[in-house]
């Protein structure tokens, strides 16, 4: 592409100025109708909006669901439940993560957190593989799989001290 001055004579040009001769050129070449011009103006300015709108929103956080053992717990902590303990125990065995222990003051307390726990897990799907020593109270053990509460009375809590035997679980703060 060559230029022109003012008196006729042609040069050669740079490299950008060779792209905007070429733009002018094209431009030229096929003029542009006022609905054109149009719709480019309303493309640029909801591509604006758009990405006004995009930058504007928070991010959007997603609830995490907490472990079901805290469920476990705040049912427990509803019925008055005592001396409530969580062990952590994924590094010691594999038939289970967690042990929640509790006990209440007496069998009837003990049907009613065991009640409790129940219901809760059930509004969330959840449902126990078995359920041992529910007639009893003395000890209630309600198997979940990934996590066993136990609901004892004092007198068994004592006599049985799951804590002692399982003293290598890590015991977990609530």
């Amino acid at each position: 592409i060559l230029g022109t001055i003012p008196t006729g004579e042609s040069f050669p040009l740079a490299p950008e100025q060779k792209a905007v001769t070429k733009k002018k050129a094209a431009a030229k070449k096929a003029p542009a109708t006022k609905t054109a011009v149009k719709k480019a103006v309303v493309k640029k300015v909801a591509a604006k909006k758009v990405a006004v709108k995009r930058a504007a929103k928070p991010p959007v956080e997603i609830p995490v669901a907490k472990p079901m053992w805290q469920e476990v717990v705040a049912a427990a902590e509803e019925k008055q439940a005592q001396n409530i303990r969580v062990l952590d125990l994924r590094d010691i065995t594999t038939f289970t993560d967690y042990f929640i222990i509790c006990n209440g003051t007496n069998l009837r307390q003990n049907q009613a957190i065991s009640n409790e726990v129940e219901s809760r897990l059930k509004k969330l799907g959840e449902r126990p593989n078995s359920i041992e020593g529910y007639d009893n109270g003395e000890w209630i053990l309600l198997d979940y799989g990934d996590y066993v509460v136990h609901i004892f009375t004092e007198k068994s809590r004592a006599y049985y001290d799951l804590e002692r035997l399982w003293r290598d679980g890590k015991t977990v703060t609530l």
